[in-house]
């Protein structure tokens, strides 16, 4: 049995046969896109032509065009496009059609075929003769054999190939050509325009980053600030929303121009027209009023205000303080830390802070702090009483308590030893005050409900003395941004008013004699000069008795010793101011003084009380408490006083008194007359114990009152 044809092996292919492959080649195109034609002579039609009769491959390289006549089986445009060809053959010129595009010239490139110049010879004589290779060609290269005819007679922008004269434009031979053309005549004007074109190239890379550098304002240029708004205004005929990020933008090259006017300055420009505009910018984007606006970019340089506008968008972190009270820090933080708070120490100038940064529990409800723990307290809040640095078994007012926090402080210092009074004049404020107390475990604090100005009648001689006084917030405005709008000119006016009273009542409160104390620590949550350092100016010269010291913090900016024209004593630079920007902490003002001595008793809004270190002996000054007399009050420029006028006045002025008390003026003038106690001077009633027995429910309000 032999062997299976399965088992033959196959042989190698045939060899290669060159003239079955033809070369894939693109005529490339000018710069300007047209080709130029090349005509074709009549011999050399002949030539070809008998090649292809011959069975000899003809020139390969021809491309035809897929759009021709042929192509579409048209025989009557394919006779007329034979004649032309003929006729071109024996000299006469072929007609001139339209340049053909990249596009269409791509798309009528046909590959792998070969070229027949002729094509009455291709059409009428090469049905039926053999020609070499050929055969081995597929039935698709036949047809586009057939599309050659069309290609010929068309005025195509493909070139006939001719391997012996043609050459491909970025062929190696144009090279060598190039550098046989190079010669010591022409390297001279070679090389001049090589300089040229790189001088050129350099100008235009130049022109490009100038372009750059104008759209994006790098450093150099002058930014057209004043002339945009400008155009802005006078285009803006109806309010529309402000583009925030032209806005930003603006803010950011203004405050380039301000650092550095000399040069970025636009000529004729002023800079106060630069100030104008970034504070009309800052109340467009932030939404401060003008009045604030302007208030608080006077306080810093123009970049450094730009750095506290925006990091009044941001809050501060959420930062808790331990009650030493009742646990440690590192308990606390391993059992928050248990209940998946993330959390770390606020700083090194603290050691009860803990700065948290994410939490899976509310931070308000969980079983450390309802047992007072710790007190969710802002970082700032920390400041004054750590500048008060209260002593064990000592006295200490807290003017202005609620909400408890720095009230609490004190007693963890103080370590629930001495004694606290804790006042706030708001009494539904008193509550939370109360309630803090309680649950952080002060015992050595008594809670008040007095107006602070009345503090030194009530009681005095305290070692020391906290007032973190009522302000305008602007160094809150992260937590509250009604701020930006709510506040106007009176409110500045008003509160420094009420903040002067104050730090002077509380200076008279504190005994200068004490041995451990005799320091007054005034703060604010304000970052404004009016709430600060004119009111510590106020009270250095109202009382020159105190003197201010070093408040002991480790950071903190010094405050203003000149500020706007204004200048005040070199020993505020002991102050401290603290800004978000800066810190990250709320805006404060921490100042903290020292009584040297007695207050004289003819001191401005100064109160002669017990224990209050007043000083009223006749060397510091005596005061006559003598009425003024007959002669005296005719003297009086004002002409004097009408006794009889004033008396109608004064009554019913006390009428509209009681009135407001609830009692009925007519009663309690009958009832005065009743017991005989009737006083017609003063229309006051004389009480007695027997009156006072006797007396109805009225006439006992009227012997209290």
């Amino acid at each position: 049995m032999g062997v299976g044809r399965r088992m033959k092996k196959q042989g190698p292919p045939p060899p290669l046969d060159e003239s079955l492959v033809t070369k894939k080649r693109k005529a490339p195109l000018p710069e300007n896109g047209v080709a130029k034609k090349r005509r074709t002579s009549g011999e050399e039609l002949e030539t070809r032509s008998t090649i292809a009769l011959a069975g000899k491959p003809a020139n390969p390289g021809l491309k035809q065009s897929t759009k021709g006549s042929f192509g579409n089986g048209n025989k009557g445009q394919a006779k007329k496009k034979n004649a032309a060809v003929k006729e071109s053959a024996v000299g006469k010129p072929r007609a001139q059609t339209t340049p053909v595009s990249r596009e269409e010239l791509d798309e009528e490139v046909s590959d792998d075929e070969d070229g027949i110049d002729d094509p009455d010879i291709m059409e009428d004589e090469l049905e039926g003769v053999a020609v070499g290779g050929l055969d081995a060609l597929s039935s698709s290269d036949d047809e586009d054999l057939v599309g050659a005819d069309e290609f010929l007679d068309s005025d195509s922008d493909v070139m006939d190939s001719d391997t012996e004269t043609r050459r491909g434009m970025w062929s190696d031979e144009d090279d060598e050509d190039a550098e046989e053309k190079l010669t010591a005549a022409n390297i001279v004007g070679l090389s001049g325009r090589l300089d040229a074109q790189t001088a050129q190239d350099d100008l235009d890379a130049q022109a490009e980053l100038e372009e750059d550098a104008m759209r994006t304002n790098i450093a150099g240029d002058r930014p057209k600030i004043l002339a945009d708004s400008d155009n802005d205004s006078e285009a803006g005929g109806t309010k529309l929303a402000p583009d925030l990020q032209l806005l930003r933008t603006r803010i950011t090259d203004t405050i380039r121009v301000l650092d550095d006017f000399a040069k970025l300055a636009e000529e004729g420009r002023s800079r106060a027209e630069y100030t104008a505009q970034i504070l009309k910018d800052i109340c467009a984007y932030y939404g401060y009023s003008p009045f604030l606006a302007e208030k608080l970019y006077n306080l810093f340089p123009p970049r450094e205000a730009f750095a506290f506008f925006e990091a009044n968008e941001s809050l501060r972190p959420v930062v808790l303080r331990t009650n030493t009270l009742r646990t440690h820090r590192r308990q606390l933080a391993q059992a928050l830390i248990n209940r998946g708070v993330t959390l770390e120490p606020v700083g090194k100038w603290s050691k009860v802070g803990l700065q948290v940064f994410e939490s899976q529990v509310p931070l308000g409800a969980t079983p450390e702090y309802l047992a007072g723990h710790y007190i969710l307290q802002a970082a700032s809040s920390f400041l004054p009483v750590m500048a008060l640095a209260p002593q064990e078994h000592e006295r200490v007012l807290d003017m202005a308590a609620a909400p408890g926090g720095k009230t609490a402080h004190i007693a963890a210092l103080m370590k629930n030893t001495g004694c606290i009074f804790a006042n706030d004049a708001n009494k539904n404020r008193a509550k939370s005050l109360i309630g803090n107390i309680h649950r952080l475990g002060a015992k050595n604090t008594i809670v008040c409900n007095y107006d602070a100005l009345e503090f030194p009648k009530v009681i005095g001689g305290f070692d020391r003395v906290l007032l973190d006084a009522p302000c305008s917030g602007t160094g809150v405005i992260a937590k509250d941004a009604s701020v930006k709008t709510n506040k106007t000119e009176k409110d500045f006016m008003r509160l420094p008013h009420l903040q002067k009273q104050l730090l002077l009542a509380a200076i008279d409160s504190v005994d200068h004699a004490s041995k451990t104390g005799g320091y007054i620590v005034y703060s604010t949550c304000s970052v404004t000069v009016e709430e600060n350092e004119q009111v510590v100016q106020y009270a250095l010269n109202k009382r020159p008795n105190v003197k201010l010291v070093s408040t002991g913090l480790t950071f903190g900016k010094e405050g203003f010793t000149s500020y706007m024209g204004k200048t005040f004593h070199p020993s505020l630079k002991e102050t401290r101011r603290y800004y978000p920007h800066a810190y990250n902490v709320d805006g404060f003002f921490v100042s903290k003084f020292k009584k040297i001595g007695p207050t004289a008793a003819n001191a401005t809004g100064a109160h002669v009380g017990a224990g209050n270190g007043v000083k009223a002996d006749a060397a510091d000054g005596e005061v006559d408490h003598t009425p003024v007399t007959d002669g005296e009050e005719q003297a009086d420029d004002f002409g004097g006083f009408d006794d009889e006028e004033d008396q109608v006045y004064i009554e019913r002025a006390r009428k509209t008194s009681l009135r407001r008390k609830g009692t009925d003026p007519k009663a309690r003038r009958s009832g005065a007359k009743a017991n005989g106690t009737t006083d017609k001077a003063k229309d006051v009633p004389k009480v007695t114990e027997e009156t006072v027995a006797t007396s109805n429910g009225d006439a006992k309000a009227d012997a209290t009152e």
